[in-house]
């Protein structure tokens, strides 16, 4: 069993950023579009973000999805093994960028529910202002602890932020596969549908819920010398 952990785990875990890496890229590649289209031109009747009297909340959810792009394509460079242990000042300054988007893109994001709130209501914003403290929350304890050299706690953050940063195409991804196998069932315009209600947390709460579920029983299996520190 350690034989094979030993020979094949990092391997699959290569190939499982890599596959997230790819199926991310065009959402990236259209969400940093769209970002700047946002930004240098008039949307009006083109996109319902876009508000032709709202000049500061097209500034924040346009810029917001640039560095969203940014952390979403990093995400998976960030973990990637190789990488951080033959280039560690590569993976360190890439992590300051993307720390660095990670905050520009929360703080935008929540601006413009704070401005305009979302076409889902109350719950809705509620949901996604959320998520955009977690990704503040889990962006400053990964730098945080990586500076303090507390890298089990490092890694603990950035496996969070990981899934934090790639949320918004989970959230579409998610979409497309329950239509796919459901022909939208439960959703209703408005976001209003059950299914609708309930994706508002589903595309980061229970991930962050699995990873502590990991992260706990990972820290009991540990022998008492080698437990993370707080």
């Amino acid at each position: 069993m350690r034989a094979w952990q030993g020979d094949w785990r990092p391997a699959l875990t290569g190939i499982a950023l890599a596959a997230v890496a790819l199926l991310s890229l065009s959402f990236a590649i259209r969400a940093a579009g769209l970002g700047w289209a946002g930004l240098t031109t008039d949307l009006t009747g083109l996109s319902r973000l876009f508000a032709a009297d709202g000049r500061l909340s097209n500034a924040a959810i346009f810029g917001h999805m640039i560095p969203g792009a940014v952390i979403t394509l990093l995400a998976p460079l960030q973990l990637f093994a190789p990488l951080r242990e033959r280039h560690p000042r590569v993976h360190r300054w890439t992590g300051y960028v993307f720390f660095i988007c990670a905050l520009a893109s929360a703080v935008g994001g929540t601006t413009y529910i704070l401005v305009r709130g979302t076409i889902g209501g109350p719950l809705m914003d509620v949901g996604f202002a959320a998520y955009g403290v977690c990704v503040l929350a889990a962006a400053v304890q990964t730098v945080r602890h990586a500076r303090a050299r507390r890298f089990d706690r490092h890694r603990e953050w950035a496996l969070r932020l990981f899934f934090l940063a790639i949320g918004s195409w989970i959230y579409r991804a998610q979409y497309s596969l329950w239509y796919f196998f459901t022909g939208g069932l439960w959703m209703a315009p408005g976001f209003s549908g059950p299914f609708d209600q309930f994706q508002i947390f589903a595309f980061y709460v229970p991930y962050l819920i699995g990873l502590e579920v990991y992260f706990r029983l990972r820290r009991g299996a540990a022998p008492a010398g080698q437990a993370t520190a707080g």
